[in-house]
């Protein structure tokens, strides 16, 4: 299940996650794990829907251990539950509205404005600093159109997040795998957050998709660091671990977020190709341990 599919069904992955019992997930989380010391330049996080066979509560134990500080993307219903294993959640969901249908569209704004407004003020109170936002898809659409289309919808809403301290992030997606997504560049979405003009309205830089679409992930970074609110990471091609076996040089990558005074999130995004999911992910988490 991909992220796209996971947005719609969190109820009943995880209805069958604790059918299924996980088995076979981890050596990590068997022996009880080790705790792991990080070198704190990095604030961890990790996206759930990549360990959606995994219970919350036996994902957070094990990011726990390993230093992690958040479990993200998850809906309400779930941000008690890594609070109760002293972490946070870095980026909540607002809304069901799914990738292709976003703030793009005047058609979806009345929806979509509703939602965040109804969950600016609960994410304030619970302390999740950002909720994620889509573009949504071209669908024929002039690019220029789209983006006042965003920014009409989003400066109505910045002034709440303003008040509560959330930050609306837009990921950047590439429109090959998300075929037809509008907030398909860098240059895109940095127009789009001058358009807005609000602090608490930032970029979801995720690195496995700009890679994919225009590559020069540090320079990219280094001179856009203020549009950056959180940051995805991901093995190219394939979207797998972050190790010898993809083309990314992630402690380059990481070192040049720390050396641009970046103090967001790095959530991993990865697909985990190892049967011990938990092992992969804290190899890793050290290697943008930087």
């Amino acid at each position: 299940m991909n992220r796209r599919q996971m947005i719609g069904s969190a109820t009943g992955v995880a209805v069958a996650a604790a059918a299924a019992g996980f088995p076979g997930t981890s050596a990590f989380a068997a022996s009880g794990g080790e705790n792991i010391k990080l070198k704190g330049n990095i604030r961890h996080s990790v996206s759930q829907w990549c360990y959606g066979d995994i219970p919350l509560d036996d994902l957070a134990i094990a990011c726990a251990k390993m230093g992690l500080e958040s479990v993200e993307l998850l809906w309400e219903k779930d941000w008690a539950t890594v609070k109760n294993h002293g972490l946070k959640c870095a980026v909540g969901y607002a809304t069901d509205y799914g990738i292709p249908k976003g703030f793009n569209r005047i058609a979806n704004h009345e929806k979509l404005i509703a939602d965040f407004e109804r969950m600016i003020p609960i994410a304030g109170e619970a302390g999740i600093p950002n909720l994620i936002c889509f573009s949504g898809n071209r669908e024929g659409q002039n690019d220029n159109v789209g983006m006042v289309n965003c920014a009409i919808a989003l400066r109505k809403l910045t002034p709440l997040a303003e008040k509560h301290g959330v930050t609306i992030i837009m990921e950047l997606l590439n429109s090959y795998g998300h075929a037809d997504y509008q907030c398909d560049s860098t240059a895109w979405g940095i127009a789009l957050c001058e358009m807005v003009g609000s602090e608490r309205m930032k970029l979801l830089y995720d690195i496995y998709h700009m890679q994919i679409m225009e590559g020069n992930i540090i320079d990219t970074l280094k001179k856009n660091i203020k549009y950056i609110g959180h940051v995805h990471t991901g093995g190219v091609p394939g979207r797998h671990e972050l190790d010898e076996t993809q083309e990314l040089y992630y402690p380059a990558i990481m070192r040049a977020l720390v050396d641009s005074g970046y103090k967001g999130f790095v959530g991993q995004e990865f697909v985990p190709t190892q049967t011990d999911k938990l092992d992969s992910l804290r190899k890793s988490v050290l290697i943008c341990d930087v």
